[in-house]
């Protein structure tokens, strides 16, 4: 007998696009259940076959089995981190082990894993395709280093750990964004809003009348937290809110952290050795570019050598200004901001807020699809015939210059309660080539923007208008994306190197050519003038050395937790500052601690990871000197990337795909020089 309530799920019908008005919280579990069972019946197919095993009715049926779980999961967890609430998380934290338990039922299918492996000792004989060879290869690798090969207590025990990291992940997240939420600086008084522009005290004053209050509000959101941190003159209520967020998910209550990140990190620890590994970083780096946690440390430590100096004459510097201008004996964090806002206006005479005109987000969004079209010949078509999840997203189709369908793009900007800080790229509907057909991507834009306010457009920061070409990069390689097998597709790639097409594309923000198709006065239309340009290029590098060891500092505090045995750890606050030693500038504050809310490692993917941020800083510097010397808008060099990079997700090892791009190995000096820490050629 058919089950009433799963013939009406919207989940489990047929559909292209996402059918959000459809969907209702109740549908969620029932349709992940149901697809997790159709999964099943499909990995049975594929084991149970009396065939002989091979490419396609084995490795390519597996990469091609479970689309609709991951259809259905890719919608969820999107809305988890962009449209929750309490009964989402609640779903979340029902769901998640169920998903792990599948994965791992995969994984340690010891029938499937024979097929697998018989097909993969023949793997010379096999007359393979490039792509092919790779995704037998991932297939075996994703099996042999995820517990195939262990013993049935180990594979149990594995088992228990995944569920368990699933479930701490889950509540590493809800806990951060609770403690952000919870928070809100509420002023009365117009001179606690000393030194704010007159675009944050608005938006301070109609979020406070968004919620029937007084005065204004001042939240840990970052269009709210960064312009009061830069601007604000009170430097007693800099330090609250510093202090607030930076304490987040560290306050010995529900919503502390430092238990989960203890555990995470034990537990990563003990699922490394049990698949025999000497650490996760071990573990993980094994699937990157970098291969060893030695070389990251070496990359890391090397870094460091180069930007050290430099970050010390800053920080030296932005002491010695602070003092002279207000008497401040000791920098705090909480003057940083502040200071190095002032300093830089005193030597470049440029401030945000005078920018910030020319950076309407209607027209930095026109300014990306144009440099999208002038490089790889894209076109954004705006649509309203798309379904959204929230009334502030906007959905494009996406399209070639031959008017072929590329891919559908939504694009989310503005904060709002529901949705965690940050920025990121994710999709809705992966590509892929099946039967013929190409399954084209449906790619998404999340970020947290400043919005517009009752006498304004949204008017971005620089710092925003680089944040968006960065995830737009992100978005270019997920709509780009022209594999055969979905698990190659798109960012599916080594997670050093997926960063590169995000990171490159935010070199075309300190461009004249590129500046001059988006940048104009949202009241005059005025250009940007160039007196504005030259200064955008002349403090690119400014603070250059104290932000390369801002990112270090990540990196190393990764590697600390990932990198070796984390079970004599007992003081997750002591151990954070001794990893943060090398690389500190500040005076040590006792009552915050990043690691309780650095959710890029203990609750992304960026675990024995957080270093590629620099690594494909290497790599975006050496691809846009290529650029430079051939032209910003070089169609050619645009052509390449987009062969090369952009569609080949992770079809074959990145430093070959990179090499077809460039020519060459990426050079460390063109990061160097583009930082301003060694001279330029």
């Amino acid at each position: 007998m058919t089950d009433i309530s799963l013939t009406s799920n919207p989940l489990l019908q047929p559909f292209d696009e996402a059918p959000f008005s459809k969907i209702e919280h109740h549908h969620f579990q029932p349709a992940i259940e149901e697809a997790i069972r159709l999964g099943r019946k499909e990995i049975d197919n594929i084991t149970n076959q009396t065939a002989a095993p091979t490419f396609d009715n084995t490795i390519a049926a597996l990469d091609y089995a479970a689309a609709q779980l991951d259809r259905v999961s890719s919608i969820f967890f999107n809305l988890n981190s962009a449209e929750t609430n309490e009964e989402i998380q609640e779903i979340a934290q029902r769901v998640s082990p169920l998903l792990t338990e599948f994965g791992n039922d995969i994984t340690l299918n010891e029938a499937l894993f024979a097929r697998i492996k018989k097909i993969y000792a023949q793997k010379d004989a096999l007359d393979l395709s490039e792509e092919q060879k790779t995704l037998l290869e991932k297939k075996y690798k994703s099996f042999s280093r995820n517990g195939a090969n262990l013993s049935e207590d180990k594979k149990n025990r594995l088992r228990q750990i995944d569920t368990q990291l699933a479930k701490l992940s889950l509540q590493f997240g809800e806990n951060v964004l609770a403690d952000t939420n919870a928070f809100e600086l509420h002023l009365t008084q117009e001179d606690q809003l000393a030194g704010l522009p007159d675009s944050a005290k608005e938006a301070a004053a109609a979020l406070a009348k968004s919620q029937d209050k007084e005065g204004w509000l001042i939240t840990l959101d970052y269009p709210s937290y960064i312009p009061f941190m830069k601007y604000a003159q009170r430097r007693d209520l800099r330090k609250k809110l510093s202090l607030a967020f930076g304490s987040r998910a560290f306050h010995d209550d529900d919503n502390d952290n430092q238990n989960n990140v203890l555990e995470i990190a034990n537990l990563r620890h003990e699922r490394a050795q049990l698949l025999g590994y000497k650490s996760h970083a071990h573990f993980v780096l094994e699937q990157r570019m970098a291969k060893t946690p030695e070389k990251v440390t070496s990359f890391l430590e090397n870094l460091l050598d180069k930007a050290k100096p430099a970050a010390q004459r800053e920080f030296a510097e932005l002491s010695n200004f602070a003092q002279v201008e207000d008497g401040i004996d000791t920098l705090q964090k909480w003057d940083g901001a502040f200071y190095a806002e002032k300093l830089k206006k005193q030597l470049f005479d440029l401030d945000d807020e005078a920018l910030k005109p020319y950076f309407k987000l209607e027209n930095v969004i026109a300014g990306v699809f144009t440099v999208a079209e002038k490089l790889f010949g894209l076109q954004f078509k705006a649509v309203d015939d798309v379904e959204v999840y929230h009334q502030d997203v906007k959905t494009y189709r996406v399209y070639d210059q031959d008017e072929r369908y590329i891919a559908l793009f939504y694009a989310d900007f503005h904060p709002r309660k529901g949705k965690r800080g940050g920025a990121w790229m994710t999709s809705f509907k992966g590509q892929m080539i099946k039967d013929g057909v190409n399954h084209r991507p449906h790619i998404s834009n999340v970020c947290n923007f400043t919005p517009s306010t009752p006498t304004k457009p949204s008017l971005l920061t620089f710092n925003e208008v680089t944040t968006l070409f960065h995830e737009f990069g992100h978005g270019l390689h997920g709509m780009l994306a022209n594999t055969t097998y979905p698990s190659l597709s798109g960012t599916s790639v080594f997670w050093d190197f997926v960063e590169l097409p995000s990171q490159v594309l935010e070199n075309w923000c300190y461009q004249q050519e590129a500046l001059e198709l988006f940048a104009h006065h949202y009241d005059t239309g005025e250009v940007i003038p160039m007196e504005l340009i030259q200064k955008i290029k002349a403090s690119a590098t400014f603070h250059e050395g104290m932000q390369t060891m801002r990112q270090l500092s990540f990196g190393m505090l990764d590697m600390a937790w990932h990198g070796s045995d984390p079970s004599t750890i007992t003081n997750v606050k002591a151990f954070e500052t001794a990893a943060f030693a090398p690389t500190r500038l500040y005076p040590e504050t006792p009552e915050t601690c990043m690691s309780t809310s650095f959710s890029h490692i203990f609750q992304g993917g960026y675990a024995a990871g957080y270093y590629s941020y620099k690594w494909a800083e290497v790599l975006d510097a050496d691809a846009f000197e290529f650029f430079s010397e051939q032209g910003i808008f070089n169609s050619a060099i645009g052509s390449s990337f987009r062969e090369h990079v952009l569609s080949k997700g992770g079809t074959e090892d990145p430093m070959l795909l990179y090499k077809r791009f460039r020519g060459q190995e990426p050079q460390a000096d063109a990061l160097l020089r583009r930082a301003g820490l060694i001279e330029k050629k």
